[in-house]
């Protein structure tokens, strides 16, 4: 199962920060959090929102293992 692991908001959102969800890839993760979840499926599908694979940022689909970390980070501001 990978490790997801939410920060900031989409964390308090949720109500929990960190938990295994199984998945092959990350799509199939967002479809599963969302079907348990409709607010933070649709909060992790925002505009800003980042998802990191084992510490690299991920544009679209990618595959996963059961030891993937899979971060979703909240949009940034600052200047």
């Amino acid at each position: 199962m990978a490790r997801v692991r939410l920060f900031g908001p989409l964390r308090d959102l949720a109500g929990w920060r960190e938990r295994e969800v199984e998945a092959a890839s990350l799509a199939a993760l967002r479809h599963a959090l969302a079907r348990e979840d409709a607010v933070l499926g649709a909060a992790l599908d925002g505009p800003g929102v980042q998802a990191a694979v084992d510490r690299t940022i991920v544009r679209g689909d990618a595959a996963l293992s059961p030891a993937s970390e899979v971060a979703f980070l909240p949009p940034m501001s600052g200047g």
